[in-house]
């Protein structure tokens, strides 16, 4: 029903009383939309121009670059594959198909692309096309061919600067990001690029100084945003980094389309893993860290199988990659005794901490101690350890590492002092952890503290192996009481005749020590009852020898 038609006819040049004009709406034209970076907004618009009859080949092209800048790859990919089905094909139509075939991952299809592109004189893009497949290709003599072909034009140095960031060659893709920016301080873009190297290179604090340019231009920048939260999760927690995000997706921003599996995969990253089953799987394919992420997943569940099956065909090409597998093949070498595995750990570890780009990082550092710690090199683990522990007060699988390799080398004072700055609660009630503190308080003569871990634990093959160390180090350190209590208690779960040589060594121990007045004269009565415990033809004669003396010295004993 239109109302108008119900209203009297009003003249040329009147109005209706009391209300203003009504002004006409400026239709938005597809220049307006760029500008603002809605994509979305002008796909509309050129998809109503070409539903309508008004498109042409000038409007399939502009739909397929909106469908790009939106990470729409497949539909523009679509798009320029109907163009190039047409005769007369420009050659730079199979450029930008090419380019669609390179973010899908499909680098041999890219290739062919590619080749039909260079039918035209070499394009510039071509090249960096190719430069970027050789690298994908891993070929070597390839990338070289290509990158001769490179010009000192921002381009091409910028595609140099990609490879030289994933190739983890930071430094030298910074300095030709900041020898751009020299000349050219409106590609603010620049900026975040930059930040995203110092955010590898673990400089999260200037990082964020520099993505602070960009987003002071451009807010709503999905990608900045995202590299905020990063930062945010390393310098801080995940909540912090969370309510980065949340700050994002609030804002309903265009680029947030296009960002949308990259925040959801960090999202359940920033959770400590919440949600990541559900989340992370779809997203092996799409994003890289997907796999490396729910690999630390299941590692975290301890669940060392799916992680290694997830892991085991993926051929490292990055540091991260080539820690995780390394990391992974250690779990699973402990978990089943397997050599092998720790051999090809020990290698990852060493291939990474001996790099020349990562010698001198944190994880570097952290890799060259695995190595030396799979190889029980304990000398060499704590030069790297003790160069990086400041990063680390706090964290409980280093002071766990640091503390194992501390007693392994003696300096059991300080092993002890780093072992009871771990809170995590699993960390906690491993029989590993639990032994090497045991052992720290024997030899720091507190075996009583020794004694109490075992009164804690559940009957089970790990508390009998754990009082068999208290058994053998106290009796080797001469703390005869709680030996001849933990060989007392051995005897009774195996009557093994050397658990009854080890009591009586130990029964012994303490008489001695309490006629050199070194030991408390009430423990003779204990160390009688345990006596009492062995039907053997010896324990008679040592009981009478200790009650005689018990006599002669008025102490009371049973």
């Amino acid at each position: 029903m239109m109302l108008s038609r119900l209203k009297p006819a009003v003249g040329p040049g009147a109005s209706t009383p009391g209300k203003e004009p009504m002004k006409k709406k400026k239709v938005p034209k597809l220049d307006d939309f760029l500008d603002a970076r809605d994509y979305t907004g002008a796909i509309t618009l050129l998809e109503f121009s070409r539903n309508s009859g008004k498109g042409n080949e000038e409007t399939n092209m502009w739909i397929a670059y909106c469908a790009f800048h939106l990470g729409d790859y497949k539909r523009a990919m679509e798009e320029y594959e109907r163009m190039t089905a047409r005769d007369g094909c420009h050659p730079d139509v199979w450029s930008f198909l090419a380019c669609c075939y390179f973010l899908l991952g499909m680098y041999g299809e890219a290739d062919k692309a590619a080749q039909r592109a260079n039918s035209s004189p070499k394009s510039r893009l071509v090249n960096r096309l190719e430069f970027h497949l050789s690298h994908k290709f891993n070929d070597e003599n390839r990338l070289m061919s290509y990158h001769q072909n490179l010009q000192d034009v921002f381009e091409d140095q910028l595609s140099l600067a990609s490879i030289h960031y994933l190739r983890s060659h930071y430094q030298e893709a910074i300095d030709i990001y900041k020898r751009i920016l020299l000349d050219n301080r409106d590609f603010l873009a620049l900026n975040v690029y930059v930040a995203l190297c110092y955010y590898k290179l673990d400089y999260y604090d200037v990082s964020q100084e520099v993505l602070a340019v960009y987003l002071q231009q451009y807010p709503d920048s999905a990608i900045a945003l995202n590299l905020k939260a990063c930062n945010h999760f390393r310098l801080y927690n995940g909540k912090a980094a969370e309510a980065e995000l949340k700050a994002l997706q609030e804002m309903s921003s265009p680029s947030f389309t296009f960002a949308r599996d990259l925040i959801k995969h960090n999202m359940a990253v920033f959770r400590g893993g919440e949600g990541a089953l559900q989340v992370l799987p779809p997203l092996i394919d799409v994003i890289p860290e997907a796999r490396l992420n729910l690999v630390i997943y299941y590692l975290k569940q301890d669940d060392v199988s799916e992680a290694y099956n997830l892991i085991k065909d993926l051929e490292p090409t990055t540091p991260q990659e080539y820690i995780l597998k390394g990391v992974v093949n250690a779990s699973i070498g402990q978990e089943q005794g397997s050599r092998e595995h720790l051999k090809i750990a020990q290698q990852y570890f060493q291939l990474v901490g001996g790099s020349a780009s990562e010698c001198d990082t944190i994880p570097g550092r952290q890799c060259m101690s695995s190595c030396f710690f799979l190889l029980k090199q304990f000398e060499d683990v704590l030069i790297y350890l003790n160069s990086i522990k400041s990063y680390f007060y706090n964290d409980d699988l280093f002071n766990f590492n640091y503390m194992q390799a501390k007693a392994a080398v003696g300096n059991y004072k300080e092993a002890e002092e780093v072992a009871l700055l771990v809170q995590s609660d699993k960390i906690k009630s491993d029989y590993t952890y639990l032994s090497w503190l045991a052992r720290c308080y024997i030899m720091n003569r507190k075996s009583r503290l020794a004694w109490e871990l075992y009164l804690k634990m559940e009957t089970s093959a790990e508390s009998f192996s754990l009082l068999q160390l208290i058994a053998n180090d106290c009796y080797k350190m001469g703390q005869f009481y709680y030996a001849a209590k933990a060989f007392d208690v051995l005897e009774r779960l195996d009557p093994n005749p050397e658990y009854w040589e080890g009591k009586r060594g130990a029964c012994v121990g303490v008489f001695q020590l309490i006629i050199a007045g070194q030991e408390q004269r009430e423990y003779l009565r204990e160390v009688i009852n345990m006596l009492r415990n062995t039907s053997n033809p010896q324990v008679e004669y040592i009981i009478r020898t200790m009650k005689k003396w018990a006599k002669e010295n008025l102490v009371p004993v049973p």
